[in-house]
């Protein structure tokens, strides 16, 4: 998913946040922190995804027909903004914590207001604490403290309330071989939904979901694998049985057992 070379073009920072021109693409920008891509956009084409993950989330969400999203997590909208450009009759709500990240999204990354996209500074879990019940189509948490996701997230406890707003929740994880991380994800989901499953590789960027009732059934997870293998960067899906095999023995992470962390 990286696209950044030495030709790269500085135009915006604050803080440790950098926005760069794309010298591949005159109309790309690229959202930094630090070392890490966090958001890529491209101000001609919103329905432009460069990151993988989030084409294979796009895929996922189009095959479940979610079309009312809670976006937990936000940088500079770049799902958010496909989604409501394909679709501005939907609903796509954003949470995004960081007030620098939206104050650059807005200056420098093209974030508007559209139909179909609402944008606010806002913490996520407490935000889906307060929703009502079935209230959306699908949550989508794609939120980052470092490479890690916070872990007040992705507790048991912030799962239960997921299932019992959306029947359809995405995780996107940032991993290496052992997947330690997805396993810790996977469990937390598969305490509240009874079918869980990945889309990705063995390393990298992996997209692990929770669904129930009929949002996603098996007939859709072979649409999902073979629309994913035929990305330009494929995808292979790990199936709930075989998920559910790996994750023998791996407990969620409970609320009184996370590592205390700062709201995100």
């Amino acid at each position: 998913m990286r696209r950044r070379s030495a030709d790269s073009t500085v135009i915006a920072s604050r803080g440790d946040l950098v926005v760069e021109r794309d010298p591949h693409r005159p109309s790309g920008r690229l959202l930094r922190e630090q070392s890490m891509d966090i958001s890529y956009v491209d101000l001609a084409d919103p329905t432009h995804l460069e990151f993988d993950y989030l084409r294979w989330m796009r895929i996922v969400l189009r095959a479940a027909h979610a079309r009312h999203v809670l976006h937990i997590g936000g940088g500079a909208c770049a799902l958010p903004r496909a989604l409501a450009a394909a679709d501005p009759g939907g609903r796509q709500e954003v949470c995004e914590v960081d007030g620098d990240v939206l104050a650059l999204a807005r200056e420098h990354l093209g974030l508007r207001r559209s139909p179909g996209l609402h944008v606010r500074l806002a913490e996520g879990r407490s935000f889906v604490a307060g929703q009502a019940d079935h209230g959306w189509d699908a949550i989508v948490i794609d939120a980052f403290r470092g490479a890690v996701i916070p872990r007040t997230l992705i507790t048991a406890e912030a799962m239960a309330q997921a299932a019992r707003v959306a029947a359809l929740t995405l995780v996107n994880v940032v991993d290496n071989r052992a997947q330690r991380e997805v396993r810790t994800v996977a469990a937390a989901l598969h305490s509240a939904y009874p079918q869980v499953w990945a889309l990705g590789g063995r390393v990298g960027n992996i997209v692990v979901a929770g669904a129930r009732g009929a949002s996603v059934t098996e007939l859709d997870l072979a649409r999902i694998a073979a629309a994913a293998a035929a990305d330009p960067s494929p995808a292979r899906l790990t199936v709930p049985a075989a998920l559910a095999r790996q994750l023998a023995g791996t407990p969620p992470l409970r609320d009184d057992s996370a590592p205390a962390a700062q709201p995100l």
